[in-house]
């Protein structure tokens, strides 16, 4: 069985180290260190995860983060490359549910801020596996979105969201959609068809979390 968590991961990992700590990422204010100490937390820290999610507890969260991204570069990317098997999100049983997207859209983080980038052929397994978060992506970012929106990803299927009248229609494939409805529309390969307001309106949404 193919195990594209660990796929992503590792190519992640390896292009952390090729890029530099300071290198820039899609994360607003973020560089590499600063993404890389996020995952670390995720992953290693069950105490502080919770404010990743919850505001509540971000203080907190952002307080251990910081510390873990002191670590020195090498040490904190073999801390990405290497999770422990203890961790609730990437021991072996939920490794490829949890992980997969999640690592695809940190290492297009990095990738898609580099100057010349372009897009990657995805596999079409990993596309098949793309498409099933795309169902929860499109119900919990585009819930309210003033329109009948239909997301499209050929081969794979079709979605509708939204709270209806004019219709608008998202196309692209799996991966491109998660990173669209993750909140990175402005590097996502997308066909936006509509009208324009309301195209411009799903195209700068805050549709991250």
């Amino acid at each position: 069985m193919p195990r594209y968590a660990r796929a992503e991961r590792e190519a992640l990992a390896d292009l952390m180290l090729e890029v530099g700590p300071d290198a820039p990422t899609l994360n607003e204010g973020w560089t590499a260190r600063d993404l890389a100490a996020h995952l670390v937390v995720r992953e290693r820290r069950p105490d502080a995860a919770g404010g990743i999610l919850l505001p509540p507890l971000h203080g907190y969260a952002e307080r251990v983060r910081l510390r873990v991204a002191a670590r020195p570069w090498p040490e904190l990317v073999d801390q990405v490359r290497r999770p422990p098997v203890w961790s609730p999100v990437s021991n072996p049983l939920t490794d490829e549910l949890a992980n997969t997207m999640e690592f695809f859209i940190h290492h297009e983080d990095v990738r898609r801020a580099r100057p010349g980038w372009h897009p990657r052929d995805v596999p079409a397994g990993l596309a098949a596996r793309l498409w099933k978060p795309v169902s929860l992506l499109t119900r919990t970012r585009a819930r309210r979105f003033p329109a009948h929106l239909l997301v499209q990803a050929p081969g794979h299927g079709e979605l509708t969201a939204g709270r209806g009248g004019d219709r608008v229609r998202l196309v692209g494939p799996p991966g491109e959609l998660v990173l669209f409805l993750s909140g990175r529309q402005r590097v996502a390969r997308v066909q936006l068809d509509g009208p324009p307001a309301l195209t411009e309106r799903l195209r700068t949404a805050a549709l991250g979390l």
